[in-house]
């Protein structure tokens, strides 16, 4: 079967777009794709993010992934996971450039180290690093 979607874009409405924008272009380093303002003061702004894949978790995979990685049920009904090449590193940008802490990178029984964050824009974000075999 040829896929007939080309892209995930996920997006998100933020209250404080300058943040957001300083946060995931400049902390996280994510590239800007595009940009746009219209009438009234809007913009927008497309960040690169590599490549975009779907998961769909039921609830049982979404509390086992909660618990591993925070302890606890936490995730809301959406949850955006980047994955990076250092995780503890990019956990400390991410801190020192405004997101806030909901549990320290954490190795999981699926061997990577995932982090968990409130990222600018009301986001809960994973930041995992796949360590290998």
């Amino acid at each position: 079967m040829t896929p007939r979607v080309s892209q995930v874009r996920l997006v998100v409405h933020v209250e404080d777009y300058d943040e957001a924008v300083r946060f995931y272009r400049d902390v996280l380093g994510m590239p800007p794709e595009e940009a746009y303002e219209g009438e009234g003061g809007a913009k927008v702004m497309i960040l690169g993010a590599g490549r975009a894949t779907l998961e769909l978790s039921n609830t049982a995979q979404v509390e086992l992934i909660d618990e591993v990685e925070v302890g606890r049920r936490v995730a809301p009904h959406f949850r955006v996971a980047l994955e990076v090449a250092d995780a503890a590193g990019v956990t400390r940008a991410a801190l020192a450039g405004g997101a806030t802490l909901v549990a320290e990178p954490t190795r999981t029984p699926w061997n990577s180290l995932n982090a968990r964050l409130d990222a600018p824009g009301a986001v809960q974000l994973t930041l995992f690093e796949e360590l290998g075999a």
